[in-house]
């Protein structure tokens, strides 16, 4: 089966040195010729519809779209290292763009073209995501991954749980709150669990405040106040039993989502797809709301201008044509691809009632999010630093590991490659 994009997120956040791959796919050499312009994407990173529809739209070039396999920033950072066959136009994975801003030279700021203009039409934090410590716009957004909680009220009922989306986000604002339901849960329905993945929990809380890993200045501070509290809301439900036996891939987590065994899921929008794709069934009888304690975002993407593009300027129309508030509202319809820019959010393609959720209007709840989610800086070595974190949780979750000295491993772990990484 196809892993969902949470899974794949997992997978590259744990996995560590890929080993460097070919470069591969028709790209774009330098000169100045732009009869021909190359867009490189990976499957569901745009709408194939709309990309489509823009090679048929700019007719004063002929643009050859290429999604590209495997492990895109490899095969693109190998493409750049060697400055032959470098995409006029490509996009950069949401975990990768830290690490390669840190190499803005490579890519043209796209404020020089204009972006600038429109940042006041995208959501803040996305755009600062993209940006550099100085101001340069190497990543123009392509999507978001707000948070919240996919839930079953039948199931919620039967354990004397709120069953409509605003009174579950009242009684189920905090993750204290979150837990006591769980526990309550447990007691009243027999062999349910609250809790799907407790590391996914510590990632959502993470990205509920200011400060993730390592700060603006390089300095490591995965062992401060913030990052234990996330380590501790994690460890919390597998102490107190209400998290779920691990589920080695998705095709096994959902079939015990779709039975009602875990009748909550943490996710991001685009999560929802993963559940109509894997739970057909299921159709009107999950509901959505607001994420125990604030919002966060997980996952979502962005389109850049390597230094080598032909023609920058049409390269940046292409890409503020594919990103429009309409086009971005067909991407969410075509390939969940939730929007980053606010004004898409009152398109019909959002504000539907969506049958899968019972006829709610879920925007209500996700474009909420959108728009609260912290700014955060991300160092360029987040992601690896953040891996022991969760390889010690699932030690903690499946294998019995001492809590304390799980967090004390991680801790070790994740300075040691601050440390090799260039932190302090």
């Amino acid at each position: 089966m196809e892993l969902s994009r949470r899974r794949l997120l997992q997978a590259a956040l744990l996995s560590a040195g890929s080993a460097a791959l070919a470069a591969c796919g028709s790209g774009s050499g330098s000169g100045a010729d732009a009869k021909e312009l190359t867009l490189w994407y990976w499957g569901g990173g745009l709408s194939d519809k709309v990309v489509a529809d823009a090679v048929k739209h700019f007719t004063q070039t002929k643009l050859k779209p290429s999604v590209i396999g495997g492990d895109f920033k490899q095969k693109l950072v190998t493409t750049l290292n060697g400055r032959r066959f470098v995409p006029d136009i490509t996009g950069i994975k949401g975990e990768d763009i830290a690490s390669l801003l840190v190499q803005a030279n490579r890519f043209i700021d796209l404020n020089t073209l204009g972006a600038d203009k429109l940042a006041s039409q995208f959501v803040t934090w996305k755009w600062k995501k993209g940006s550099t410590k100085d101001g340069k716009l190497i990543g123009f957004p392509i999507d978001i991954g707000p948070t919240a909680m996919f839930y079953r009220p039948d199931v919620f009922a039967k354990a004397g749980l709120p069953e409509k989306p605003e009174d579950v986000a009242a009684a189920m604002s905090t993750w204290e709150d979150y837990y006591a339901a769980g526990q309550k849960l447990k007691n009243a329905v027999s062999g349910t669990f609250m809790v799907q993945d407790p590391t996914g929990i510590f990632q959502f809380v993470v990205g509920q405040g200011a400060k993730r890993f390592i700060d603006e200045s390089g300095k490591f501070i995965g062992d401060q106040d913030h990052v234990r509290r996330a380590w501790d809301l994690s460890v919390k439900p597998i102490q107190l039993g209400i998290a779920a036996p691990y589920a080695a891939n998705d095709q096994d987590l959902f079939a015990v989502a779709a039975k009602g065994t875990t009748p909550s899921i943490l996710g991001a929008a685009w999560r929802a797809l993963d559940m109509k794709s894997n739970m057909p069934d299921s159709e009107g009888k999950w509901r959505v709301a607001a994420m125990p304690g604030g919002p966060a975002n997980y996952g979502g993407s962005f389109l850049a201008i390597p230094k080598e593009s032909r023609n920058p300027q049409l390269a940046f129309q292409i890409i503020t044509w594919l990103l429009s508030p309409e086009n971005q509202a067909r991407g969410f319809t075509d390939a969940a691809l939730f929007p980053s820019s606010p004004s898409a959010y009152a398109l019909p393609a959002l504000t539907a009632p969506d049958p899968y959720f019972g006829g709610q209007k879920t925007i209500e709840v996700f474009g909420d999010a959108a728009q609260k989610i912290p700014v955060q800086y991300e160092a360029p070595a987040d992601a690896a630093v953040s891996a022991p974190f969760i390889n010690e949780l699932l030690n903690v979750w499946t294998k019995g590991k001492n809590p304390d000295s799980a967090w004390s491993d991680a801790v070790s772990k994740a300075k040691e490659i601050a440390d090799r990484q260039g932190g302090n």
